[in-house]
């Protein structure tokens, strides 16, 4: 598939309304995903690479190794009573709307569900990112200007 191709779907699912088009041609997959609002669309372009089978090989444990695997794990933080919010998409995470302006919220800030919590920026085009949910920011896990992955932590929040 080549690029005016592409281009022309992208034309044609914008122009019919409809929201996602997937197409699997081959070893190529496309996702035009569209807002009924008519933004621009967001085009996700995934090759298809070949899967190889992992060969299981038998590793000897020695000695030295077997304490270290028993050994107590770490106490790790109680995060547990903490709502996570997470990227919805792969972009840049920003904490302010212009370099000019206030940051969204802080550690510490009360939040309500709705309320815009930071922006990323996929293809140009700048998300807001809303809280779920109501609660208090307790610790905010990434940087400003920093590469975000789907799924990712961004925010912990306190529902209490």
């Amino acid at each position: 598939m080549d690029l005016k191709e592409i281009q022309n779907l992208i034309k044609f699912v914008s122009n019919s309304g409809v929201a996602e088009v997937k197409l699997e041609t081959g070893d190529v997959k496309i996702t035009i995903r569209t807002t009924l609002e008519g933004n621009a669309p967001e085009i996700a372009y995934i090759p298809q690479v070949p899967v190889q089978q992992a060969i299981p090989q038998s590793v000897p444990v020695s000695p030295a190794a077997a304490p270290a695997a028993s050994a107590p794990a770490a106490p790790a933080d109680d995060t547990s009573k903490y709502l996570t919010i997470k990227s919805p998409i792969i972009g840049t995470f920003y904490r302010r709307p212009a370099p000019d302006k206030p940051m969204f919220t802080e550690v510490g800030n009360t939040i309500a569900k709705g309320d815009v919590l930071c922006v990323i920026e996929a293809m140009k085009l700048f998300n807001e990112i809303e809280s779920e949910f109501t609660g208090k920011i307790v610790k905010i896990l990434v940087d400003d200007m920093s590469p975000v992955e789907f799924d990712q932590p961004l925010f912990l929040v306190d529902p209490s």
